[in-house]
C-alpha cells in the first residue's frame, strides 16, 4: 500500500512541477511564487532575451471567453439593465468606438453596463454585438499557447482608450504631459508621431478625466521610455513595426516614431521593418534583448481587418523562438494593446485619472512557467517591471511623475525558475511562418483609432 501511494504521490508531483508523462498539462489556476523568491532564482540568471507581441483591439472575454480556471463571464448586462449572453463572432466584424471616453462609459463606475452603447466608426450605435466572442475554432492558436504556458486573466492597460496610448504605455508606462495631464485617443493625422505633418495635434485628458484637443504634436519628449534606460544599460533592443502610407513613403507605424530622440536620432535603426524579420532573426539566434513586435494590418486581430490571420501570426513567432537556439533565454509576452468596444465581466482597478482600462488577454510564454491560469491583478507596467528586473534597470521615473512600472506588480512571478527547462512542442497554425514571410505588406496600419 505504502508504495502504491508513494507513486502516487510522485506521479502527481512530476505532472505539476515538470509537465512529464502523457497527461494534459495544467490549466486551472496555480498558486504564483512569492516576487522575492522568484527574482532570487532570476530572472537575470535565466532570461537574456524578452519578446513583446502586440496584438490589436480585443477584450479578455471575447478572445478566452469559457478558458478553464479564467475569469470569464457567459453574459453581460446592458444599459437597459437586462442580461446579454454572449454570442460567437467571426473575426471580420464591425469597429467600436474604443477612446477614452468610452472605455470610461463602458466600465461605469464599475457596473460593466454601457457596452451596448458603442458605436461604429460611422456614428451607429450597434446594440449588442459589443456581447460577443470570437468562433472558438478562430482563436485555437491562442487556446493552445494558454493551455501550454501562462495565460493572464487579470491584465489591464494603463489607461482608457485606444491604441495609441496602448503602444506609447508598452513603452514608457506612461503617457503623461505634466502631473495632470495625459495624452488620450489619437494625433489628428497619420502617421502617429514625429513624422506628422507639423500641423498635427494630439487629444489630452485632465484629473476630471475631460478629453480636449489641441495637445501637442505627437514627438514627445515629456517623458522617458525603455530606450533611455536599455541605452544606458548597454541592452540591444528591437522594435519590429509594419510600414504604412505608400511603398515609397518610408513611414513605420512605431509608438518611437512619437519619441523625439529615438525619431531624431542613432536609435531610429533599432525599428526595423517589416515585422516578419522577427521570424528570421529568431529562427537564426539572433534576438536582441528585448524586442517589441506590432502586427502588418492584415495579422492584426483588428476587427475591420478581414482576415483571420492574427492567431497564426501569434503562434508563428512563438514557433520561430521555440526552434531556435535562444528558446532556452528567452520570454515571450502576448498582449493586446486595448479592449476594442468588447465587452469583459471584469471591473478594471482604478489607479489614477488615465486608469486602468478595459482588462486584455495576457500570455506568458517561457520554459521557465508552468501551464496555469494566473489571477495576479497586472498592468502594462508590469510587462516593463520585468524587463527591469531581468536587465537590472533602474525604474522609468517616479510614481508621482505618472510612471507605473513601479507600482505594478512584475510578472515575474507567473515564472517558475526551480523547475528544468521545458523543451518546446510546436503550436499547430492554420496558417505557417512561410505564410507569412511571403506575403507583401498591406501598407496599411494596424489600427487608426
Amino acid at each position: 500500500m505504502r508504495s502504491k501511494v508513494c507513486c502516487g504521490i510522485l506521479a502527481a508531483l512530476c505532472l505539476i512541477v515538470t509537465g512529464c508523462g502523457s497527461q494534459s498539462p495544467v490549466t486551472s489556476a496555480l498558486p504564483n511564487p512569492p516576487a522575492e523568491t522568484v527574482l532570487a532564482r532570476g530572472p537575470a540568471r535565466y532570461i537574456k532575451h524578452i519578446v513583446i507581441a502586440v496584438q490589436e483591439n480585443r477584450s479578455f472575454d471575447n478572445v478566452f471567453d469559457g478558458f478553464p480556471g479564467a475569469d470569464t463571464s457567459s453574459s453581460g448586462i446592458m444599459s437597459n439593465g437586462r442580461k446579454r449572453a454572449l454570442t460567437p463572432i467571426p473575426f471580420e466584424v464591425h469597429d467600436m468606438d474604443h477612446g477614452f471616453s468610452a472605455g470610461v462609459m463602458d466600465w461605469d463606475n464599475g457596473k460593466m453596463d454601457k457596452f451596448d452603447l458603442n458605436q461604429t466608426s460611422g456614428g451607429q450605435t450597434i446594440g449588442r454585438f459589443a456581447y460577443s466572442y470570437l468562433e472558438r475554432s478562430a482563436v485555437e492558436p491562442y487556446w493552445t499557447i494558454a493551455k501550454r504556458y501562462v495565460l493572464a486573466d487579470h491584465m489591464f492597460p494603463t489607461m482608457f482608450g485606444p491604441s495609441f496610448t496602448g503602444h506609447l504605455t508598452l513603452i514608457a508606462g506612461t503617457a503623461d504631459l505634466n502631473p495632470t495631464e495625459s495624452e488620450a485617443d489619437v494625433p489628428t493625422n497619420s502617421p502617429w508621431g514625429c513624422d506628422a505633418p507639423s500641423s498635427t495635434t494630439t487629444s489630452t485628458v485632465n484629473t476630471n478625466r475631460v478629453v480636449a484637443g489641441n495637445g501637442p504634436m505627437p514627438c514627445f519628449t515629456q517623458f522617458r521610455t525603455m530606450a533611455d534606460t536599455l541605452d544606458a544599460a548597454g541592452v540591444s533592443w528591437r522594435y519590429y513595426a509594419p510600414a504604412i502610407g505608400s511603398n515609397d513613403s518610408g513611414n513605420l507605424w512605431s509608438a518611437f516614431d512619437a519619441i523625439s530622440n529615438v525619431r531624431h536620432g542613432a536609435d531610429w535603426s533599432r525599428v526595423v521593418s517589416p515585422p516578419q524579420q522577427i521570424l528570421k532573426d529568431a529562427a537564426h539566434g539572433k534576438l536582441a534583448n528585448v524586442s517589441w513586435v506590432v502586427p502588418d494590418f492584415d495579422w492584426s486581430d483588428h476587427p475591420y481587418s478581414g482576415t483571420p490571420y492574427g492567431p497564426s501570426w501569434i503562434a508563428s513567432i512563438v514557433n520561430a523562438v521555440g526552434k531556435s537556439p535562444q528558446w532556452r533565454s528567452t520570454a515571450i509576452i502576448v498582449v493586446w494593446d486595448d479592449w476594442g468596444g468588447f465587452y469583459d465581466n471584469v471591473p478594471p482597478p482604478q489607479k489614477d485619472f488615465r486608469g486602468l482600462g478595459i482588462r486584455v488577454g495576457c500570455l506568458i510564454v517561457s520554459p521557465y512557467v508552468r501551464p496555469h491560469v494566473s489571477h495576479t491583478v497586472y498592468e502594462f507596467g508590469s510587462i516593463l517591471k520585468f524587463v527591469e528586473q531581468t536587465f537590472g534597470l533602474p525604474p522609468l521615473g517616479p510614481r508621482g511623475a505618472g510612471y507605473t512600472d513601479q507600482r505594478a506588480h512584475s510578472i515575474a512571478n507567473s515564472f517558475d525558475f526551480s523547475q528544468r527547462p521545458r523543451a518546446f512542442k510546436k503550436i499547430p497554425t492554420p496558417y505557417p511562418a512561410s505564410f507569412f514571410l511571403t506575403r507583401k505588406p498591406s501598407l496599411r496600419a494596424p489600427d487608426d483609432e
